[in-house]
């Protein structure tokens, strides 16, 4: 199932979602300008990697120049190949918009970073001893999605259904398309206790966890950050 579009498009440019979809795509034209040798010295700096991170939290260096907690936000910018890029990108700019227009700009740009870091933090919590980097901007829009299903459970999403050599599309209930999704990740982020999930260019693997984790603390956040604010003129600063 793929989002094509909502029907509750938002009243006000929203600047902070296009500013981190323009990032998130200049970031990964860097990735492809490096050769494989500097882009796995690319992952393995600005990337989650749990080993060095379980490390940090007890103390331990781990010579990296620097600080392992920031890759919990720097992981977010990266992507491992382009349709993780793309549909990333998709799904936020989706979503992006109407979480941005009721949370305002500031409020929005710290959800987004918290709940990415959040989901990073929850991907970590179940494979603390990878050494595989963790990277990927899903567990932010995840927190995202988590918040749209609260506040717009009724917005129509245009959804591309293929079956077999063919495709139809329907109109669903975002609240319906959501909870699927959730409820996909966390079944698979159970599956996945006893193998090896993890997300690279290498790999293919999928940060279940961490989708489901992000999509979690965004239904949490978005509320304590006024997602349901009474107050109707624009909160931007």
């Amino acid at each position: 199932m793929v989002p094509l579009r909502d029907n509750n498009p938002t009243k006000t440019t929203p600047y902070i979602t296009y500013a981190l979809i323009a990032i998130n795509v200049l970031v990964f034209l860097h990735e492809l300008s490096l050769n494989p040798q500097q882009l796995q010295i690319f992952f393995r700096l600005y990337a989650i990697v749990p080993q060095e991170l379980t490390a940090s939290f007890s103390g331990i260096n781990v010579n990296q120049p620097i600080p392992e907690w920031l890759t919990l936000f720097s992981s977010q910018f990266i992507h491992g190949g382009w349709l993780h890029i793309g549909f990333n990108m998709l799904f936020l700019w989706i979503f992006g918009n109407n979480i941005e227009e009721k949370l305002g700009r500031v409020k929005f740009l710290i959800f987004y970073l918290a709940c990415g870091a959040l989901a990073g933090l929850a991907q970590w919590f179940f494979s603390a001893q990878s050494e595989v980097p963790s990277l990927g901007a899903s567990g932010a829009i995840a927190g995202v999605m988590g918040a749209y299903i609260l506040r717009f459970p009724q917005a129509e999403i245009l959804t591309l259904i293929p079956l077999f050599f063919f495709f139809f599309t329907i109109r669903l209930p975002a609240v319906f398309f959501l909870a699927f999704w959730f409820l996909q990740q966390a079944f698979q982020g159970i599956a996945s206790l006893n193998t090896s999930a993890s997300i690279g260019m290498e790999s293919g693997g999928v940060a279940y966890w961490a989708h489901a984790g992000g999509f979690i603390f965004g239904a949490i956040l978005g509320p304590l950050l006024g997602l349901f604010s009474s107050q109707d003129e624009e909160r931007y600063f």
